[in-house]
């Protein structure tokens, strides 16, 4: 096909190359996500529309996106959104990008929704833990029809994105939000059939091994932890204190430091602990269960 100035195609190689130059992986791709929400068409659709000519305000806009990955900026928060699970939502950079792995745990709760106890009006009361962008709650919150959401996180700004997100999937009925260190703002009465958790679990030794897009552009506190055994233990406790007798706990971890956790349920008085491997086999996510009633 002719590679026409001014015209879709001419823009998008153009940026193509740009990116290329600057090291960034996947630059044809990330050049055509950042394209398609500009110009408000499916990224499919950009392959009819070669020889679509953009206007000079889509070429200035186009450029100044491109320059912002060429740094580095992650495309979800260039365009403000990221798709997970069946579900697209608003993103900022006060809160983590929503990741395939995460989208696997709420697969995971989803398909042994079965599983789950409900309480005597036949509801999933589930408390979604440092849950920054909301991107788990409220997708359960969607895929089970019988449930209420509780959303917790420290950062007052990513239970801002959560509301947001809530309101675009007209979810605020139910589901409430708490600025919490972890449950400690919560009503003393509330408890849980199931409670998730995405936390902060890489260490800060590790800072050196994160890839720059993740390092400068994504919020440190949803990302590490000082003292992983220290934060967990209280995350745990909390966890248990919180569910009801048979309640479930589903959380994202750091593959290292199953045994830690494992060990650290296990002395709470958790059972049934479990190991789930994601789809690249790695020990990523953690499962217990509160004691059932005798």
């Amino acid at each position: 096909m002719a590679e026409l100035p001014g015209t879709l195609l001419y823009y998008l190689k153009r940026s193509t190359e740009f990116l290329e130059k600057k090291e960034i992986p996947n630059p044809r791709v990330d050049a055509e996500w950042i394209l398609s929400d500009l110009l408000n068409l499916p990224r499919i659709k950009l392959y009819s529309q070669f020889e679509m000519p953009l206007g000079q305000k889509e070429i200035d806009l186009y450029r100044e996106r491109i320059l912002e990955r060429s740094k580095r900026k992650p495309v979800a928060y260039i365009t403000g959104k990221k798709g997970f699970h069946k579900f697209e939502y608003l993103v900022t950079e006060d809160v983590l990008i929503p990741r395939p792995e995460t989208e696997e745990l709420v697969d995971y709760l989803w398909k042994g929704k079965e599983n789950l106890k409900r309480n005597t009006a036949g509801e999933i009361q589930i408390l979604d833990l440092c849950s920054g962008s909301g991107c788990i709650g409220l997708s359960l919150a969607q895929l089970l029809e019988s449930s209420i959401v509780i959303l917790s996180d420290l950062s007052e700004k990513a239970i801002e994105v959560s509301r947001r997100n809530a309101e675009k999937y007209n979810l605020t009925e139910k589901t409430s939000f708490y600025v919490s260190d972890l449950d400690l703002a919560l009503p003393k009465e509330l408890q849980f059939d199931l409670i998730v958790s995405n936390p902060p679990y890489i260490p800060e030794s590790e800072k050196s091994e994160i890839m720059p897009d993740v390092l400068d552009y994504e919020p440190h506190m949803a990302l590490f932890v000082s003292d992983f055994k220290a934060f967990h233990k209280r995350l745990l406790s909390a966890a248990k204190t919180r569910l009801n007798p048979g309640g479930k706990l589903m959380m994202e971890t750091h593959p290292l430091y199953m045994d830690v956790l494992e060990l650290l349920a296990t002395e709470l008085g958790f059972v049934s602990p479990k190991r789930i491997l994601d789809s690249s086999k790695k020990e990523r996510f953690f499962f217990a269960e509160a004691p059932a009633l005798p």
